[in-house]
């Protein structure tokens, strides 16, 4: 601690009041000054302290009565700052006396405040209001822990803040004191990057995302953090998370609400099929009324199932760790058939994507206008003095007087209705939304591709034949880890550059930030990303959720409905689908848009594409066209009378008297014209009456061969008579397909059990 200084000309004032302080202490038991100081209620009295403290003093030190009061507070940063005693964040925040913190600050470390103070001076973003939030943060701090500016460590920053914002609700400038802390390394250079990556929770273990459900039953809670642990080798953060909901919640979590005391994985199939019917709605975590049908139920048949099917196939290995614990699997092979389930949800895919692609040149129309719009109102709003109205496409806005909120430069202004909007946050998302949407649909990357896109992700090639360069786009590895290059259009090379122009503003290099992945909740290291933009004073690159809030405003501006009439919805990963189908439909060879978009399997890229019935005749016609093509020429010239004639002969040739005969075009009859023996004969129920008679013929030839002893003419009657039979049976079956049942007309008078007047 370096010696404490005299300040200015009031020195003599702050030891006298330091000497009144400590004397008001002295009358408090504690074996230091600090117990004393604590014994003395300050802590508790907050500002109250110094009414406290006069009153004492009027009675045991009645010189210099009216300046007890002003000394008191003189005193105050001396005894603080010397370390006597440490004053709590509780105390400390009470205390708004800028000419107090200020001596504290001259009494304790003069040289680290006015480096601090240089610093926001210079920086012409900080204003006056945000450097004085500076210094006042840091003075409490150096106060509370007795040591200099250079002393104070990220988890004495924290714990300021989280007893700031204990206190009150904001904590003005609390991330630009961080970052100033950080520019004039006083956190070492391992500190995180921010404040909010300082308090953002990092991933969670096994045991912490399992325990986070209160399973009952320790045996079982101990097995599937085993079981996950050993399954999580090589997965990433939010496939483990998902596993754990599924098992830890969904699974055991379910059974020991509804059957308390449960023990064992073998469960009775009572049991099981109890939870599986559970399992068909989410429901309400308060009262457990059902919310919707749950359209991931195999998914999560699935993983259950697994998880006893490799029990089973550990316990061969490893029967001591896992062979107690191997039972029946309650869910069978059936019951996780996803067949039913993947075809409905691609056909409503493909609905989706039919519904929008369509509409996409609207919406970037759309997205392009307001773009303009937006920035056309902020040039006008800033040629505009406060309290002034202007007109701008038709709209009119009045500023008002205010200018700066605590966030940082805002240009307000009043629509026609009252409304107060900031314009210049109007004019950022639009912009953003407008660059979105273009390289979403330029290149059929994922959001999270987007979200990642750097200024490092700019490369060149050189064209080995003609030397061109072509520029390419670097994406980053995302799903599977694997990384790959992107043609650069003129188009896409527009939106890239303006991007770049306004994240770099001027400044000869992109600022670096860190991104916050949400599925792994890990920080990135910081980097030039390009879809950053300022938030107050510090950058921030844009996440998830904000681009699909600024989707969703540049939508509602274009009035676009689905089919139902409610208003459509575009998720990022719709511009992915409507990529790859355009991109088909167009020529592009699925296995080239499997590697531009990254997919491991070519199947996934044409389960992404959207069938269109047009599409499908068409295809069909050139098929034919292409098959027409290969077959020799003089099989499509036009037919003679003379074979016309004949192919309508074949036809009438095919109708004898107890039906139609069904040979192929062009044969002759094979069967002697036996129709009543012959296979292909299709009989007409009409003809039953004929058939019964020839049947009756029949049999007076039998009898009359077996009269004369014609054995050889009465086996083949009687094979004859075999297959009339069979006709006659199979003319009953068409009679009864083709028989109208006359339903007569309702009697509405018994139906309704009333008469009617």
């Amino acid at each position: 601690m370096p010696p404490l200084k005299a300040a200015d000309a009031s020195s003599f004032d702050r030891r006298r009041g330091a000497r009144k302080l400590l004397a008001w202490l002295a009358s408090f038991p504690g074996q230091t000054w600090q117990q004393r100081w604590l014994a003395s209620g300050a802590e508790d009295l907050g500002r109250g302290w110094l009414e406290h403290a006069v009153g004492w003093l009027n009675v045991h030190w009645p010189t210099g009565v009216s300046a007890h009061g002003k000394e008191l507070l003189l005193g105050n940063p001396i005894v603080a700052g010397s370390g006597v005693i440490r004053p709590g964040y509780g105390w400390l925040l009470r205390q708004n006396t800028p000419a107090v913190l200020h001596a504290a600050r001259q009494c304790m470390d003069p040289d680290g405040f006015a480096q601090v103070d240089a610093y926001c001076a210079a920086n012409s973003a900080i204003t006056t209001a945000m450097r004085q939030w500076v210094l006042r943060r840091l003075t409490w701090i150096v106060i509370a822990k007795a040591g200099t500016v250079a002393d104070i460590t990220v988890g004495d920053f924290l714990e300021l803040h989280q007893a700031e914002r204990a206190i009150r609700n904001d904590a003005p400038a609390a991330a630009l004191t961080y970052q100033v802390l950080r520019h004039l390394e006083v956190f070492p250079a391992a500190a995180p990057a921010s404040l909010r990556a300082a308090f953002t929770p990092g991933p969670r273990s096994v045991a912490e995302l399992i325990d986070q459900y209160q399973l009952a039953c320790q045996p079982v809670r101990d097995l599937l953090i085993d079981y996950i642990s050993e399954r999580c080798q090589g997965m990433d953060y939010s496939t483990r998370r998902q596993l754990v909901i599924v098992l830890g919640k969904l699974f055991w979590a379910d059974l020991e609400d509804h059957h308390p005391g449960i023990d064992t994985l073998h469960l009775p199939p009572e049991l099981a099929a109890a939870w599986k019917q559970r399992l068909d709605h989410v429901r309400s975590k308060k009262d457990g009324r059902i919310i919707r049908e749950r359209h991931g139920k195999a998914d999560v048949l699935i993983t259950v199932r697994s998880l006893y099917l490799d029990l089973a196939q550990w316990a061969i290995e490893e029967p001591s760790r896992w062979g107690p614990w191997v039972a029946p699997c309650p869910i069978s092979a059936a019951e996780t058939n996803t067949r039913k389930r993947d075809a409905h949800r691609k056909a409503r895919i493909d609905q989706r994507t039919r519904e929008r692609l369509p509409v996409l040149p609207a919406l970037v129309r759309t997205a392009e206008q307001r773009m303009h719009a937006a920035k056309r109102t902020l040039d006008a709003a800033l040629a505009t003095t406060p309290g002034a109205t202007l007109t701008i496409d038709g709209q009119t806005f009045r500023r008002p007087n205010r200018k700066k909120t605590s966030s940082g430069v805002r240009v307000w202004a009043d629509d026609a209705s009252g409304k107060r909007r900031d314009l210049a946050a109007d004019e950022e998302y639009a912009f953003w939304a407008w660059a979105a949407i273009e390289v979403l649909r330029h290149t059929g990357i994922r959001i999270e591709e987007l979200l990642e896109l750097t200024h490092h992700s700019f490369v060149t090639y050189k064209l080995p034949t003609t030397g061109e360069i072509v520029p390419l786009l670097q994406i980053a590895p995302s799903k599977l880890d694997k990384e790959r290059l992107l043609l650069v259009t003129p188009e896409l090379g527009e939106v890239l550059t303006a991007i770049i122009y306004r994240v770099r503003a001027g400044a000869p290099a992109l600022p670096l930030v860190s991104a916050y992945h949400t599925a792994d909740q890990v920080w990135s290291p910081p980097m030039p990303f390009l879809f950053q933009r300022p938030h107050g004073h510090e950058q921030r690159a844009i996440p998830y959720i904000t681009i699909r809030t600024m989707l969703d405003a540049t939508l509602a501006a274009t009035g676009l409905t689905d089919a139902a009439e409610q208003p459509l919805r575009f998720v990022p990963h719709d511009f992915r689908r409507i990529f790859i189908t355009d991109a088909i439909m167009h020529g592009l060879p699925p296995h080239i848009a499997q590697v531009l978009v990254g997919h491991a399997d070519i199947n996934t890229t044409i389960g992404y594409k959207a069938a269109y019935p047009t599409e499908a005749i068409n295809t069909y016609r050139g098929f034919l066209a292409r098959r027409r093509q290969a077959r020799p020429s003089e099989e499509y010239r036009d037919i003679t009378p003379e074979e016309w004639d004949e192919f309508l002969g074949h036809f009438a040739k095919r109708k004898v008297s107890i039906g139609d005969c069904g040979r192929e075009y062009g044969t002759g009859c094979q069967h002697e014209h036996a129709c009543i023996r012959c296979p292909l004969l299709r009989p007409d129920p009409a003809q039953k009456t004929r058939l019964q008679d020839i049947r009756s013929n029949l049999l007076e030839r039998i009898d009359e061969a077996r009269n004369h002893g014609w054995l050889g003419e009465v086996e083949g009657l009687q094979a004859t008579l075999a297959a009339a039979d069979q006709k006659l049976a199979a003319m009953d079956v068409l009679a009864n397909r083709q028989r109208v049942i006359n339903l007569g007309m309702p009697d509405l008078h018994q139906a309704a059990g009333t008469h009617m007047p």
